[in-house]
């Protein structure tokens, strides 16, 4: 560890040192809530900002977390201006709010305390517009953070404010939480972007045994640093891990051959780095990480929510290493060459919404977007980019969160999320499992059979197969109850082989009989309707379940297997706006997409 890793560490053990800590309350009810040993999918958000976060406040956001709360729960919300209500509530929430900045927010939001009078926290609450509101930020965060001066603005309060708005933040989180019926769950984001590599992590910790304040990258800008903070914290009994997300934005630097400070990579990171980030979060608004066509010419779906304009703000153009696909080979790759393999990562999806309007991810319900003033309506969104970032046009309602666990609770979902039985989805509240081992059958009577079965011979999502004979792969997936069928299910698998990092999508079943023996699946043709947006209700299946067995299985050869479900085409947000708005995207726009859902890794280890 470097001298300045423990300078950090030192400092931020002396602020905790001087504070107390949050210590843990538990509700008795938790004990009580109903358990499924089978486990439930449950649907939730592990990412979304509130006014507390600085960038959102100067976009108009003025919502708290409480809001957020109940907003996620299916209350309605003035937001932009508008009222808005998630169209389901959902089973889980973690408010992510910025480490960056928070002493600021509770003089911004509180009226009454130190600082609120200040005429610059005046200028920035009353700033009419975001072209004023940027400029103020401009003026008092980044020309002196680019100069090397102080980043806080004078009605920065210190500490003190910092510990404040942790406070509340903790209060709503823990006012809101219903075991067995609502999950909250304590979180944050460190929003590190060197170089504009995007670095960015939340921060989830499985109960109120919380620290008094969180790391933020303006005390460490290198995930190291983060790292040794998070374990200070582990060795103090708290429990927490790390999401990172946006690797489409990281200008190859999240699954790099070396460190931040250029130190290649060694066992000693790879075991640091598997150990505090168990989930990668695989969509979200500012595109889908996956893959992308370019890097990916032969998986025939890779043209999904890419996001492309992201590469003509802040030198962000896309390299093969931006994308989990790669992560995970170079991972397995890595597991050959030291041991150790560091990008051993489940999958999650997030919004990363700015509105406080958590999981608001329904195509159409996008109607006050997610970015406050930057695209807060139609008139705006068909013509506008967001600040630094991309066109608004490129933009997508965001991700969802799926998690087997054994009930709604902060325990059973957090231990659920560290085990990566997990899947994201890109909005829909499609459900989707996975099981490798031996000995399958070719059909069941019912769910719950597959499912004990499942785990009777086989390992779940996230897990390691170390059998030596080729592993046959249990799928099952179920529609969104308000959405289309479901078109197939397929395997993506990885393997490095004589030194090269190698990947293949496999077809393993498909609606309607279409999967021919050579693999391959006829295109089903069930195309929306572009006057109303409605999808096709007559074509697809809305359940598929199949046994798929790798033939290209070799033991010798470290090896990832993910599931990818695909639905019938539906209308995109932008349809929507056009058909609602009377608004014109430009030709180029997408009006259709396929939605879809990733289950987390099996990965095969050779012993």
């Amino acid at each position: 560890m470097d001298a300045m890793r423990l300078s950090n560490i030192a400092r931020y053990s002396a602020f905790v040192a001087l504070a107390s800590v949050i210590t843990p309350v538990w509700s008795a009810s938790e004990a009580d809530a109903p358990q499924n040993p089978l486990k439930e999918a449950y649907f939730g958000e592990t990412h979304v900002h509130t006014g507390v976060s600085m960038d959102a406040f100067i976009a108009g956001n003025r919502l708290t977390p409480d809001d957020a709360y109940r907003f996620a729960k299916g209350e309605e919300i003035m937001v932009n201006g508008s009222l808005h209500r998630i169209k389901r509530p959902l089973d889980f929430a973690a408010v992510t709010d910025h480490s960056e900045f928070l002493g600021e927010s509770y003089s911004l939001m509180n009226e009454g305390v130190a600082g609120y009078d200040d005429d610059v926290a005046v200028a920035f609450r009353e700033a009419p517009d975001l072209e004023t509101a940027l400029g103020l930020y401009n003026k008092y965060v980044l020309a002196p953070l680019a100069g090397g001066g102080d980043p806080h603005p004078e009605f920065f309060q210190g500490i003190e404010a910092i510990k404040s708005t942790w406070k509340q933040n903790y209060e709503a989180t823990q006012k809101h939480y219903e075991p067995g019926k609502f999950t909250t769950i304590h979180a944050y984001e460190w929003t590190s972007a060197p170089g504009g590599s995007n670095q960015h992590r939340n921060i989830l910790f499985r109960d109120t045994n919380l620290p008094d304040i969180p790391f933020s990258s303006s005390d460490g800008s290198d995930p190291e640093q983060l790292w040794a903070w998070m374990q200070t914290h582990r060795d103090d009994g708290k429990k927490v891990f790390a999401i990172p997300h946006n690797s489409n934005e990281s200008k190859g630097l999240l699954f790099a051959e070396a460190s931040l400070t250029g130190v290649p990579i060694g066992k000693e990171y790879a075991e640091t780095r598997a150990s505090m980030e168990p989930l990668i979060e695989m969509m979200q608004v500012k595109g889908n990480s996956e893959v992308v066509p370019n890097f990916w010419p032969n998986d025939e779906f890779a043209d999904f929510e890419n996001a492309v304009s992201i590469q003509r703000f802040s030198g962000r153009g896309y390299v093969k290493e931006n994308f989990v696909r790669y992560g995970l080979g170079r991972g397995i790759k890595y597991n050959a060459e030291i041991g150790v393999n560091p990008f051993k990562y489940g999958f999650v999806g997030g919004t990363d919404n700015h509105n406080g309007t958590p999981s608001n991810v329904e195509e159409d319900n996008y109607k006050v977007g997610s970015h406050g003033y930057a695209d807060q309506t139609a008139a705006v969104r068909a013509t506008s980019m967001l600040e630094g970032e991309m066109l608004i046009a490129d933009a997508n309602p965001g991700a969802l969160t799926g998690v087997w666990a054994t009930s709604n609770t902060r325990g059973a979902i957090w231990d659920a999320m560290l085990a990566k039985e997990t899947f994201a989805t890109s909005g829909p509240r499609m459900k989707v499992r996975a099981f490798a081992g031996q000995g399958f059958a070719g059909s069941y009577d019912s769910y719950e059979t597959l499912v004990i079965d499942g785990y009777a011979n086989g390992v779940p999502m996230g897990s390691d197969y170390t059998g030596e004979e080729a592993p046959q792969i249990l799928v099952w997936a179920l529609k969104d109850p308000i959405g289309p069928n479901l078109d197939r299910i397929q395997i993506i698998k990885g393997w490095y082989e004589n030194g090269e990092m190698k990947d293949k999508v496999y077809n393993a079943v498909a609606s309607g009989d279409r999967l021919k023996a050579d693999g391959s699946v006829e295109p089903i043709d069930a195309p929306i309707n572009l006057s109303t947006g409605e999808f096709n209700t007559e074509k697809g299946d809305p359940e598929l379940m199949g046994v798929w067995t790798d033939p290209d299985f070799d033991p010798a050869q470290q090896a990832y297997y993910y599931v990818r479900v695909l639905q019938l085409p539906t209308a995109r947000w932008t349809l929507y706006d056009e058909l609602r708005e009377g608004v014109k995207y430009p030709d180029e726009v997408k009006r259709e997409i396929v939605e879809r859902a990733w289950g987390s890794p099996i990965w095969h280890e050779v012993n």
